[in-house]
């Protein structure tokens, strides 16, 4: 079983990301992972992603662990090719090439890999709250509330960071004072 991720028209070159992609494709899936953590190269980023999104693949669409995979090949093809211009002197111009490349990631699942059942989803409960106090809405229709949402626990990652810089914020503002004073 094959388990591809694709992304096109990166705005590098193919041969920039070809570079990483060559350094890389010999090695078992963890060690490449490692690998392109350490490399200091921009295409780095962009085969990491790609790797990624192909092992989110094998884990959603097929339930297969890391551990059951292998990295087949990684792809790297040109894409279009942006032709711009830079004027110059004496009325000419000089053609400026912004090449894109295609980025292709196959992995293997090996010969005894076995599917790993996922952990059962727990089932969203809705609970129904009639409205007895508006007697005049329409036939005193139910509505609907996420348990899940109001016991808290989707809350939003974005607030509690929030809160948390605010903190060390006034903990710095105190510090100062204590000093000036």
């Amino acid at each position: 079983m094959e388990i591809t991720a694709e992304q096109k028209n990166t705005r590098q070159s193919a041969r920039k990301v070809r570079l990483v992609a060559n350094e890389v494709r010999k090695l078992p899936l963890e060690q490449a992972l490692r690998q392109l953590a350490v490399m200091e190269r921009r295409a780095t980023l962009v085969v990491t992603k790609v790797l990624r999104q192909a092992l989110a693949n094998a884990w959603h669409n097929h339930n297969l662990p890391i551990d059951q995979l292998d990295l087949k090949n990684i792809l790297v093809t040109e894409g279009t090719t942006y032709k711009r211009w830079r004027a110059v002197s004496r009325g000419r111009a000089h053609t400026i090439l912004k090449r894109t490349s295609h980025i292709k990631v196959v992995l293997a699942a090996k010969t005894d890999a076995k599917p790993v059942a996922k952990k059962q989803q727990t089932e969203v409960k809705v609970a129904t709250i009639a409205k007895e106090s508006d007697k005049t809405s329409k036939a005193n229709k139910p509505t609907k509330v996420d348990v899940k949402a109001k016991s808290g626990m989707t809350a939003p990652f974005k607030s509690v960071a929030k809160d948390q810089v605010k903190a060390q914020k006034h903990t710095a503002q105190q510090k100062v004072v204590k000093k000036a004073s």
